[in-house]
């Protein structure tokens, strides 16, 4: 199985085992989007006015344009006509922006709290913007347009003097003298002809400052984003990833060991053999107190990356892994075979298991069961025993807590001889006792030989 199945896997485990407390996590965050449309994001509206820039405009002059609109002079102006105390003017420009588009039009859009002062304050800005750039073209082309007008109208005179002068020295006939003034007529009547066209070209009607506002902005209908359902579904949205993440890196770092052959490392030893107990795993909290009853509430109670039960065979089959167990044991120890079982404080599936595995061992070999705490373990000093058995679960413990039970032992001077591993299982009906009697016989696959199973 590849890494991105086994990823999919364990997301849908997180969403089967976690939906409670992944759904409590989503309404914690459409609450907090909730309060942020509130308090940092509270309702605005936007509303646009066209102004239309008639004439032929450059890309870069839009640009221009654009800039004088947002300008603080343009939003100053239309902040005095719209007499607003309660917004200072940096505010109101930064609630002000423009945009440029196909056919020189300039979309003045202004935002508000509500959607009236929002239609009021675009229109404000596109009437000032008008009015300024008016003023502006007005007051730059009034001195060079009066000096081009007033030589202009020099020279329309001074033409009209020299035609006058000209058409009473010419002669009607058809001399050279006569042909020639009349040529001179007609080339001062091209020159006047040119003149009074500059004159029309200067006239400030004819320019670009003669923009028109498209209309009254309308009336916005819903609010700018992002509005309070998106902050609402944004915010659940984000915790519910975030506690999938969260749940991801803690498998990512969690260090407990799963495999026999793991743990057997971290004691220095040798596995012995897996055995099954009925039941479910152990919830992480006990007893009847707050905190307990609200992780049962949201499902949070046990761990979600334990795997799932495997069905087991019958009771008869579980006693029979206890007994290969036991026979292991006396294979590898010389008789007497007294050993001491070492149990973590707090591992009730271990617990379970010792029980169990003192019912089979009928003595022989003798067993002692000791407790020590995973914090600081302690073992009794050796007496007549001839090593230490660890019985312990699975996806439980780390591999310094472990190391710190095989110190403990050899603090005692008990050899570790072998590891037990007991895991939950689904139980299934039990068979009669005769399928299986106690004094069954275990027989142990040679080397060389078909081989049989082992627990």
């Amino acid at each position: 199985m590849n890494e991105d199945t086994i990823r999919l896997v364990t997301i849908g485990r997180i969403l089967r085992r976690r939906w409670r407390l992944l759904a409590v996590l989503a309404v914690v965050g459409a609450l907090f989007g909730y309060g942020t449309s509130v308090l940092v994001f509270p309702p605005r509206y936007t509303a646009s006015a066209p102004v239309l820039l008639p004439g032929v405009w450059e890309e870069r002059e839009l640009l221009t344009q654009v800039d004088i609109v947002t300008s603080l002079t343009v939003v100053d102006r239309a902040a005095d006509a719209l007499h607003w105390t309660d917004v200072s003017r940096s505010e109101l420009q930064d609630n002000v922006s423009a945009t440029a588009a196909d056919g020189n039009i300039i979309t003045i859009s202004g935002t508000a709290d509500t959607p009236e002062r929002a239609q009021r304050l675009a229109d404000g800005v596109a009437q000032q913007f008008v009015l300024f750039a008016a003023e502006v073209a007005g007051s730059g082309t009034d001195a060079s347009v009066a000096t081009q007008t007033e030589a202009l109208r020099k020279q329309v005179a001074e033409t009209n003097r020299r035609i006058s002068d000209l058409a009473k020295a010419a002669d009607p006939g058809q001399t050279v003298e006569s042909v020639q003034s009349r040529t001179a007529l007609e080339n001062l009547r091209t020159s006047l002809e040119a003149a009074m066209k500059k004159l029309a070209e200067a006239d400030p009607s004819t320019n670009k400052s003669g923009m028109v506002v498209m209309g009254q902005a309308p009336r916005p209908t819903g609010e700018a984003p992002p509005t309070r359902i998106q902050l609402i579904v944004g915010g659940a949205l984000v915790f519910f990833l975030l506690a999938v993440l969260g749940h991801l890196v803690a498998a990512r770092m969690n260090r407990r060991l799963r495999t026999e052959p793991e743990i057997a490392a971290a004691l220095g030893s040798t596995p012995l053999g897996a055995v099954d107990v009925p039941g479910e795993w152990p919830t992480r909290t006990e007893g009847g107190g707050r905190r307990a009853r609200i992780l049962r509430l949201i499902g949070a109670d046990t761990p979600w990356d334990a795997p799932a039960l495997q069905k087991s065979g019958d009771e008869a089959g579980r006693r029979l892994r206890y007994r290969r167990v036991c026979a292991r044991l006396r294979e590898q120890l010389p008789a007497p075979r007294r050993l001491l079982l070492v149990v973590p404080d707090g591992d009730e599936i271990a617990r379970r298991a010792v029980g169990q595995l003192l019912a089979e061992a009928r003595n022989d070999p003798q067993l002692r069961v000791v407790e020590v705490s995973m914090d600081r373990p302690i073992v009794p000093d050796r007496e007549t025993e001839n090593g230490a058995v660890v019985v312990l679960s699975a996806n439980r413990w780390t591999t310094e807590e472990l190391a710190g039970i095989a110190e403990a032992c050899a603090d005692g001077r008990h050899d570790v001889v072998g590891v037990v591993v007991a895991g939950p299982v689904q139980a299934r009906p039990t068979r009669t006792a005769a399928d299986l009697p106690d004094d069954a016989t275990l027989t142990f696959a040679v080397p060389g030989r078909a081989t049989g199973g082992r627990a």
